[in-house]
């Protein structure tokens, strides 16, 4: 299985999504989604919302950022 980059901008995108871990999306939710949200805002608007979230929320960014790249793995490397 392919290792996933931290810089990965798919990661950014699905933290910055609407979608949340308590709805347990699947697979082809979540790529919806980070498709949705990189072509509303783009990749480094992306980027960019993230640091702003762990800058002010650093204790809520670690577990969504966990969620984002464990969501990732699955609905993009499988």
């Amino acid at each position: 299985m392919p290792v996933l980059s931290t810089d990965d901008p798919r990661i950014d995108a699905l933290f910055v999504s609407h979608l949340q871990r308590s709805q347990q999306p699947t697979p082809e939710l979540i790529r919806a989604a980070v498709n949705a949200t990189v072509d509303r805002l783009g990749e480094d608007t992306c980027a960019a919302l993230v640091a702003q979230e762990f800058g002010e929320h650093p204790d809520c960014a670690l577990g969504r950022m966990r969620w984002a790249r464990n969501a990732i793995q699955k609905a993009f490397m499988q």
